[in-house]
């Protein structure tokens, strides 16, 4: 029977498996530091908690925050231990949109946007507890920022960016375009930026921004996602450099007549047109020629 680290292991063994990996690296840090928090706490401990916990925080001083730059990610891995909703909530909506990344972008676009998304919505934290009055006045009762939900908003704002109105089925409400529910949260995260999780909501916007930025720039040409691919792909190197990753793919033949030509290489309008008549109908909508104009494409995005 495999065992619960087997299971662990193969999520990370597998090529383009970006959405699981993200969701694993959370549940695995949060699980890691729960148990780390009963027991130091059980046993005298909690100084020495405190110091590892600081290591995932990111703190609102610049100062503070240029002894430990690593906080610009690993905030985004983290999440209050005295509420289960804040996981919750984050690694749902990361299920819910990040599927829709990874099936028209790809797994990597994915990852890419995610950790874009959290260095935005770590900086723009930072900037304003260190420009803006209102958030200096109070960086000195702030410890410091965790949670995904940056990231997570980078790839909720992506998704509806790149596929304003594709439909989510909600419970009481039925079916309602992704832009809309993307509005709401802007507007939630907007109001609640004077509120009392005032950096949290800040960082959530920043998130946001890259979140369109990043689809926008992609659907430019641009990708600024490829220097953190470059970084993770040399990370990878390191953790095993006797493994190449290799990806085959299966494709249909199709002849190769002039009608056809537009095939191998569809433009940015020809994909367009494709994503809404998903978000309308449905991916079975799609005939054979537009599946693979879909497909070719997401190939040259990875």
């Amino acid at each position: 029977m495999a065992t619960v680290f087997d299971e662990i292991k193969r999520v990370f063994q597998k090529n383009d498996n970006g959405l699981n990996q993200l969701i694993a690296i959370n549940l695995i840090v949060f699980a890691v530091l729960v148990i780390l928090n009963v027991f130091s706490t059980l046993f005298g401990m909690r100084g020495a908690f405190e110091v590892i916990f600081a290591q995932f925080s990111i703190p609102p001083q610049f100062g503070a925050f240029l002894t430990k730059p690593w906080t610009l990610i690993t905030y985004s891995f983290a999440h209050s231990l005295s509420d289960i909703f804040h996981i919750l909530f984050n690694l749902l909506f990361l299920f819910w949109f990040g599927r829709l990344i990874v099936e028209f972008l790809g797994s990597h676009k994915l990852t890419n946007l995610y950790v874009l998304g959290a260095i935005s919505g770590g900086l723009l934290y930072l900037i304003f507890y260190n420009l803006i009055p209102f958030f200096v006045q109070r960086a000195d009762t702030v410890s410091g920022m965790v949670g995904a939900s940056a990231a997570v908003y980078a790839v909720m704002i992506g998704a509806s960016t790149l596929l304003p109105n594709y439909s989510f089925h909600l419970i009481f409400l039925g079916p309602v375009k992704i832009k809309y529910i993307a509005a709401f949260y802007i507007f939630i995260s907007f109001m609640g930026s004077v509120g009392p999780n005032a950096g949290g909501n800040i960082a959530h916007l920043g998130g946001a921004l890259m979140g369109f930025l990043y689809i926008k720039q992609l659907q430019n040409g641009m990708d600024l996602g490829k220097p953190v691919q470059a970084f993770l792909d040399f990370f990878r190197g390191l953790i095993n450099p006797s493994k190449k990753m290799k990806v085959s793919y299966k494709t249909p033949k199709f002849t190769s007549s002039k009608e056809d030509s537009s095939i191998t290489s569809p433009t940015q309008d020809q994909i367009d047109q494709i994503l809404d008549k998903i978000a309308e109908k449905g991916y079975e909508s799609l005939s054979s020629k537009e599946k693979e104009m879909l497909f070719n494409f997401g190939k040259e995005k990875n």
